[in-house]
């Protein structure tokens, strides 16, 4: 498949914020806040950098991808649906009971790897597949992404110390910095300081850009491929709720019920721009 220009991403990513409006129901609670900040990082992941195709999604070589802060998967659904891993209009079955769309990942979803959603766990699920990647001699990578809140989870830690010693330079992780929990601010929270250099002092190889900046992202993951005999980190600084004016760093739409005016707001701001 032939790679994507910059541009090209930049309207996929408007599409998949498109997308996940699509999956929202007025007055049902979904996590738009952490979807919005991560679409333009899951763009960059299925448009450009991984190896995977919707009509043979067992693949032994395929790039796997686990949104480990599966809250915020609408962004991957958005992003399964524009690849053709399922029609589009399932998207607005979302959170209804039956479909295959649940308000955190899960196996029996096409294109998904693991269940998420109880935090701290995918780097760890990704730290296996990537040691299964060197034991079966597949060249294929792990991509994680992870929520700068989840990493107070002590699991994470564990995971990153045993990536390092393993020099496993086929998992990759990327932290959706958007500086918001639910309740308010990392820093007030629970603030943990120098991630970057967090990451760096377990032995990672660490990369620092803006996380909606499509060329940074973009030469991000394109060095990540250079790097040998150790996992990486790209700490990506992003904006909860991004391109949704009412949302955009406010905590309140973390996982808020939007009303029929908010949401048709929210499409004039990205879809009708």
């Amino acid at each position: 498949m032939r790679r994507k220009t910059t541009k090209e991403l930049e309207e996929i990513s408007k599409k998949i914020r498109c997308g996940i409006l699509e999956t929202m129901e007025i007055g049902k609670k979904s996590h738009l806040g952490g979807s919005m900040s991560s679409a333009d990082l899951v763009t960059a992941l299925y448009f450009y950098k991984m190896k995977h195709n919707s009509k043979n999604p067992d693949d032994p070589d395929r790039d796997r991808f686990i949104f480990s802060k599966g809250h915020s998967v609408l962004a991957q659904y958005a992003a399964l649906a524009e690849c053709g891993y399922f029609p589009k209009p399932i998207l607005k079955t979302t959170k209804t009971l039956g479909s295959v769309l649940q308000g955190h990942p899960e196996t029996r979803t096409p294109g998904i790897e693991a269940n998420t959603g109880s935090l701290g766990q995918g780097l760890s699920i990704g730290l296996g597949m990537a040691i299964g990647a060197k034991l079966d001699h597949r060249d294929y990578k792990v991509y994680v992404i992870l929520g700068d809140g989840e990493l107070a989870e002590g699991q994470i830690w564990e995971a990153a110390t045993t990536a390092s010693f393993y020099k496993l330079d086929n998992l990759i992780a990327i932290v959706d910095y958007n500086k918001l929990q639910a309740v308010g601010s990392i820093k007030k929270r629970y603030d943990l300081g120098d991630i970057r250099g967090k990451f760096a002092i377990f032995g990672w190889k660490t990369f620092e850009i803006n996380g909606h900046d499509m060329k940074e992202i973009l030469q991000a993951l394109d060095s990540v491929d250079e790097i040998k005999g150790a996992p990486s980190v790209v700490i990506a600084h992003t904006i909860k709720g991004k391109g949704v004016s009412f949302a955009a760093n406010n905590p309140a739409f973390h996982n808020a019920p939007l009303t029929k005016e908010q949401i048709e707001r929210a499409k004039a701001d990205i879809c009708n721009s």
